[in-house]
């Protein structure tokens, strides 16, 4: 039997990836003292460090590849027969049929896998996502991509900050040899495209360091807390907890409040009760749900609305003319010429230090597609070693997945999943229309990939499997009105509950095509503005209250 330990708090946070990271500091540095609890262990010293900091990594980018896969675990894996013909006649042959409701590893006999977003996974680490994300942090269309929930003057304001909070940059790249090729040779493919529609520079959450540049550091979770980790003051209150998973919320009998979490500290197995005044649950766009769903809090959208991005990839190895223009460019020619010099047995005209290409072409009228160019670790690229990595080039072009409540992940009441919570069930279908897109988006992909170099046999253009973007919104989605249609408001307050509050890519609630996670800090700032504001308003009421009571008692005494 559980020993029950009760623990108050004045606001719990749920999930440190970025988003978590985001309220935690806005509400520390608003005076108010923070404990967060995380799932997942430390994987840095430094809580939340992005991995790919790394002079390793960042000197072999597709040895990175590994570290990503190690931090995801695939949400929802259907089931077959269970037969493996080549299994040893000694060894034990589980009977699938009879063991339908025991699963492990998230096999999950509910799951229908032509409407599974096979590509889906969840990560339990401190810093979440924000291990190992790409940090790609553009803005989204204002019409085509962005809620019109918040007017474009506030999001713009929201977007300023978060960029600043992120560290967000768009020169990261721009003296790189190879990005500049690339990206003159897209933008002459391209003419009918101008201004911000353009092949450009991706902004980047991160920064190249002064001692060296050769090297970027990457934004991570660690870098969003700051204060909460270096000044002393913040640091006396916030208190991060790694290996803590909250199994449910608790409401109050009135059923307008949360009264407090169970938590089970996984390394002790021992369960906790945790009161706070305000809980922001965000532990991502199924993992939050989830929680919710297990506390029964199960609003009619709940898990509906999902959106994810189809999204289309290919590698190429650049043109030989693309590559010889270097040698002429007089912008290049003596860089060139001194790193033949140095190394006169390598071929290529490129610094072995040169950065990769980053960019990006954005969504726009006619083409509703978010289209990226650049070099990183995805286990769908891995790189033949025989190929030098400094000529190939990634293309990952992603189309927008437009809300509908067909379009769901739901929780099983019988069946766990790896951490002992309800087992994810994906239902997820493309529209004729989003199909014909998807075509559409890939001959364009086609079309841009060639300009620029050759396919590598081994990374053919193709269609990644559904959910590998990690991208997936709507599942706990923003809305106006309480019309069944939202589960939170426009402050990210879950409808009827006064003092919970969510964020992630979930609480987004359109279809979107670029990376969403600057929209989804942006949202967690405003949220954690009005959590400020309704703190202090209830404070204020309860002290005068208290005034009150003790004028009332002054009264009576004297009376008597």
């Amino acid at each position: 039997m559980d020993q029950l330990i009760s623990q108050h708090h004045d606001v719990l946070i749920i999930g440190s990836g970025p988003v978590g990271a985001t309220f935690a500091r806005k509400l520390v540095e608003g005076g108010r003292s923070v404990c967060m609890l995380e799932a997942g262990a430390y994987h840095s010293k430094r809580p939340g460090a992005h991995m790919k900091n790394s002079v390793y990594y960042q000197r072999n980018i597709d040895k990175f590849t590994p570290v990503v896969a190690s931090h995801l675990l695939t949400a929802s894996v259907p089931t077959s027969n269970g037969a493996t013909p080549t299994l040893a006649p000694i060894a034990f042959k589980a009977n699938t049929n009879d063991h339908a409701r025991y699963m492990r590893n998230n096999l999950n006999p509910e799951q229908d896998p032509f409407v599974n977003l096979d590509g889906a996974a969840v990560c339990y680490a401190v810093g979440g996502m924000g291990t190992h994300w790409t940090c790609m942090t553009p803005r989204p269309h204002p019409t085509m991509e962005r809620s019109d929930i918040i007017s474009g003057e506030e999001w713009s304001s929201l977007y300023d900050e978060a960029e600043k909070l992120l560290m967000t940059s768009r020169d990261n790249f721009q003296h790189s040899v190879r990005n500049t090729i690339v990206k003159e040779k897209l933008q002459a493919e391209y003419p009918k495209l101008k201004g911000e529609d353009r092949p450009q520079n991706m902004a980047f959450a991160g920064y190249r360091l002064k001692e060296n540049p050769e090297f970027m550091h990457w934004t991570g979770s660690d870098d969003i807390f700051g204060p909460l980790l270096d000044d002393s003051e913040c640091k006396s209150r916030f208190t991060l907890k790694a290996e803590h998973l909250v199994e449910k919320l608790v409401l109050t009998s009135d059923g307008d409040k949360i009264d407090y979490a169970i938590v089970r500290d996984l390394q002790k197995d021992q369960c906790i009760r945790v009161h706070a005044n305000q809980f922001v649950l965000t532990a991502g766009a199924i993992l939050t749900p989830q929680i919710l769903f297990n506390s029964g809090i199960r609003p009619n959208a709940l898990g509906h609305y999902l959106s994810e991005q189809p999204c289309g990839f290919a590698q190429v190895v650049l043109n030989q003319s693309l590559v010889d223009s270097v040698w002429t460019d007089s912008r290049f020619a003596d860089g060139a010429k001194k790193h033949h010099e140095k190394y006169p047995l390598d071929p290529l005209p490129f610094k072995f230090s040169d950065p990769d290409p980053q960019l990006y072409i954005p969504v726009s009228a006619g083409r509703p597609w978010h289209c990226v160019v650049h070099r990183d670790a995805f286990h769908y690229g891995d790189l033949d070693p025989h190929i030098d990595s400094r000529t190939v080039v990634d293309f990952r072009w992603f189309s927008i997945l437009k809300p509908r409540f067909e379009n769901y992940v739901t929780f099983s009441e019988s069946i766990k999943d790896s951490m002992g919570m309800p087992q994810p069930t994906f239902n997820v279908t493309l529209t004729d229309e989003e199909k014909e897109e998807s075509n559409a988006m890939m001959k364009d992909m086609i079309r841009a990939a060639t300009a620029v170099g050759g396919f590598i046999p081994e990374s053919l253009p193709q269609f990644v499997p559904h959910g590998v973007a990690l991208h997936i919104t709507g599942t706990i989605r923003m809305g106006k009105e309480d019309d069944g249609t939202s589960v939170v408001d426009e402050y990210s307050r879950v409808w009827g509950i006064d003092n919970l509050c969510l964020g992630g890519n979930g609480v987004i609630p359109t279809g979107t095509a670029c990376n969403p996670t600057l929209t989804s800090v942006a949202l967690a700032i405003r949220s954690a503005g009005k959590i400020l504001e309704r703190l202090t308003h209830y404070e204020k009421i309860t002290e005068r209250l208290a005034d009150y009571e003790g004028t009332f008692q002054i009264q009576q005494k004297s009376k008597l």
